[in-house]
């Protein structure tokens, strides 16, 4: 049986490093492993999965819409693939984790996906909160707040440097748009925002 792996964590929590690595390994054997990013992620430019420590690998995209089992299907009988990796599956839709899970179950394949569980409101992503609810195995990965906390939350940064408690859902950015922080010191910013209060004196 292959399985639907869900990894989560805060950003800088090591989730894309974790994946290439373990794409790094999988190659080393000759075995065909299969890079996903979403399409909405031009960070490091289209396609390309790249981690802070400076490594990056070239990846397929997914869009919205895009049916993923037809899209895997299609590329394994051309070549073989070992195992599904996917970055940035907070991005995902519930039906193309339902694919996902397809991908598993009908192809036999492995289907690993990487992600952040919330958004800066503490709110579950669709693709996180499907995958939560479908994969045979969550794992986390844990990053560290200034506190020197477990950091499970995300904190969303303005241009002024201060925090922010509304906005769309997705907003794709970088260190200088986000900050991991323990939930204790997430409630703490968020209520000094609701306060009027400078809020990063709170982090």
């Amino acid at each position: 049986m292959s399985l639907l792996t869900f990894v989560h964590g805060t950003m800088s929590s090591g989730k894309t490093t974790a994946l290439l690595q373990e794409a790094h390994n999988f190659r080393l054997h000759g075995l065909n492993a299969y890079l996903l990013t979403a399409a909405a992620d031009t960070r490091s430019g289209l396609g390309v999965i790249r981690s802070r420590i400076g490594i990056s690998a070239e990846a397929r995209i997914f869009a919205p819409g895009e049916d993923l089992l037809a899209k895997i299907a299609a590329a394994h009988e051309k070549a073989p693939i070992a195992a599904v990796m996917v970055d940035e599956a907070q991005f995902l839709s519930r039906d193309q984790v339902w694919q996902l899970s397809d991908v598993a179950d009908d192809l036999g394949i492995r289907v690993t996906c990487y992600g952040l569980r919330t958004d800066f409101l503490g709110r579950l992503f669709e693709g996180s909160a499907a995958l939560m609810a479908l994969a045979d195995e969550l794992k986390e990965n844990t990053g560290v707040c200034a506190s020197g906390e477990k950091a499970n939350m995300v904190l969303r940064i303005g241009a002024d440097g201060q925090v922010l408690i509304d906005g769309p859902q997705v907003l794709v950015g970088g260190e200088e748009s986000y900050v991991a922080v323990s939930r204790r010191a997430w409630k703490m910013a968020v209520s000094a925002t609701l306060a009027g209060r400078p809020a990063l004196r709170a982090v």
